[in-house]
Formats: C-alpha cells, sequence, structure tokens
C-alpha cells in the first residue's frame, strides 16, 4: 500500500463563519516527499487538519488511498500527524507516552511497546526514554511527538513545523529520518514557513498563501524568485561576538548585527551561509541553541505572486 499511496483534493474549502482557510484547492501529492510551504496563517495546518481528518470540509472533497477522508477508520490507520504545537501529558515519560498512543491502534501492550521502542530508537531518544516529558527539551519534545507519529508504520505520514525550536542536531536528526522515509516510498508531507529547511529535505513543493495553492513543483524556481531578496538568519549562540568575528570571514555572508538575543546575518547566498552556521560552531566550539530564519524572504515573493493573482506551477 505505501507504494500506491496518494494524497488529492478537488475544490477543497474550508471556512470558519465569514473567515475563509483553505480556498478552492485542487492538489495531488504521490509518494515520496513533499514541502508545503507559506507563511504563518497561510492555511498550512487548516490543510493538513482536513487531510488527516480533524477536519471536515465545507466544500470539496479530499482522498487518501481513493477514498475519503472524513470518518474513514482505514485511512486513519494508516495515516500519521507530527503536529506543531505539543499535547503531551507531562508526567508520562516518553516510552508510556508512545506506547499509549501505539494501543489507541488496537495493538496489545507488548506490540505497542515493541513498537515505541524502535520509534524512539529512530529517533535517538532511548537514553532518556524513561524521564518524564516535562524534563525534556523543545528538541526532545519535538523527537517524541515524531515517534508516535511513526510509531505503527504509516503510509502517510504529516510534518507540521517539525523543525521549530531544534538545535542543528536535532534537526539534522529529524531531516534525515524524513528523507529515509521517502526513500522508502512513504508519502512524507512537511509544512514550514522557512524556505531552506523545506529544501533540505525535498525538492518538490505547494507554495500556499490565503488558503490557495500559488505554485507548486520544483523548489529551485522558488528558489530562484527568492534569491533576489536578502536572506536574515538570526543565530542565537554562544560569545556571539566571537562567532561573529569568525563568521564575517565567510564570503557569504553580508552583514552581522547583534543584539540581546544573539546575532543577525544578511546574505544572498543563502546556502553556503546556513551550511557555513553549524560547521564552524562545531570546529570552534560554539554553542548554537537556535538557528531560524523570519519569513520575510517568502513575504516578498508571496507578494509578488499574488498581487496580480498569478498562479503558476514552479516546474514551468
Amino acid at each position: 500500500m505505501a507504494q500506491q499511496a496518494l494524497i488529492q483534493t478537488e475544490k477543497l474549502s474550508k471556512w470558519y463563519g465569514q473567515v475563509i482557510a483553505l480556498n478552492d484547492v485542487t492538489l495531488e501529492i504521490n509518494p515520496g516527499v513533499t514541502g508545503l510551504l507559506g507563511p504563518n496563517g497561510a492555511g498550512k495546518s487548516t490543510l493538513m487538519k482536513v487531510l488527516t481528518g480533524q477536519l471536515r470540509p465545507s466544500n470539496g472533497d479530499a482522498r487518501i488511498f481513493g477514498q475519503p477522508i472524513w470518518n474513514n477508520g482505514y485511512v486513519m490507520s494508516r495515516i500519521a500527524l507530527c503536529p506543531e504545537q505539543d499535547a503531551f501529558y507531562e508526567d508520562m515519560t516518553a516510552m508510556e507516552f508512545v506506547t499509549y498512543l501505539v494501543r489507541l491502534h488496537g495493538y496489545t501492550t507488548h506490540e505497542a511497546q515493541k513498537m515505541a521502542l524502535r520509534a524512539l530508537e529512530l529517533v535517538e531518544l532511548t537514553e532518556r526514554k524513561d524521564d518524564p516529558v516535562k524534563t525534556y527539551s523543545k528538541g526532545m519534545r519535538q523527537r517524541t511527538k515524531l515517534a508516535q507519529a511513526i510509531a505503527h508504520d504509516p503510509d502517510v505520514v504529516f510534518l507540521d513545523e517539525p523543525l521549530t525550536g531544534t538545535d542543528p542536531v536535532g534537526r539534522r536528526k529529524i531531516i534525515d529520518l524524513v528523507l529515509e522515509m521517502g526513500d522508502r516510498g512513504k508519502t512524507v508531507v512537511v509544512s514550514s514557513h522557512v524556505l531552506h529547511e523545506v529544501e533540505s529535505m525535498t525538492s518538490n513543493i505547494l507554495l500556499i498563501n490565503k488558503g490557495r495553492v500559488i505554485a507548486d513543483g520544483d523548489v529551485m524556481a522558488i528558489r530562484q524568485m527568492i534569491d533576489g531578496h536578502p536572506h536574515s538568519i538570526f543565530v542565537d549562540v554562544d560569545r556571539p561576538r566571537d562567532f561573529g568575528a569568525l563568521l564575517a570571514g565567510e564570503p557569504s555572508v553580508g552583514s552581522i548585527a547583534f543584539d540581546d538575543e544573539g546575532l543577525r546575518v544578511m546574505t544572498r547566498d543563502p546556502n553556503p551561509c546556513y551550511e557555513a552556521i553549524p560547521r564552524l560552531a562545531l570546529a570552534h566550539n560554539f554553542k548554537i541553541r537556535r538557528l531560524t530564519s523570519p519569513d520575510n524572504n517568502l513575504a516578498a515573493v508571496f507578494r509578488y505572486l499574488t498581487e496580480g493573482g498569478y498562479k503558476q506551477s514552479a516546474g514551468t
């Protein structure tokens, strides 16, 4: 079934009173990794909630494996969601939490424990699996959510902003696992508002804004549009001025500014810059606590695509 997994929507809309969250969305997602890219509030989370059966469409059709999603037990058993927001029982351990959720799929306690342990091994949490979730860092909480999503070996996995708040090491682990699932023929949908996050996992994207899909296809077409605008990268690092002095020698760095939380790097050559930051930190024993990029660059592209009512396939 994993090789045949397919997501389809036809004129899909979802509204809350007078607010339109999804507007006439028609799309098709095939096996492999697909990036769902858009600014905060674009409709990404609403689309994921419809595709995971949490919300019923107001209009149109949504199907997985050719079957309607809403209230479909078979579809629900073969998909998974790693949500953006945390929803833990804080006093539970990761092992208890993942086992409990696997049991809801109908597995015995023994089966669920084996599956939970395997999932926690995949996300490299076995050393802390018996500690309460309330003691976990943000990155460990993200990996616990990912473990519960993949423990029952679903065919379709939805990841809503999975890299938020993770450190560079945690990000790399999650990215590698996403790539591995795609290579195995799983259908993985990853949402983000940061282009380079999606770009590290797939070249296939859906660009969404104000509830509409405004571009789809290869990420390079989106990259070409965005690279005309300078990129801002925020780095929360110990000894920020020392690290800034080191980073200033990189050709990809345009300028560096400091504030109370860290340093902000401006670059017109983002890929080498994103590569240089963790490389230099590891080589010179700096600790990066957070590495983020605001969505201002994407916002410029969305204005370009939407002000004229423009709709394109990014592969053309």
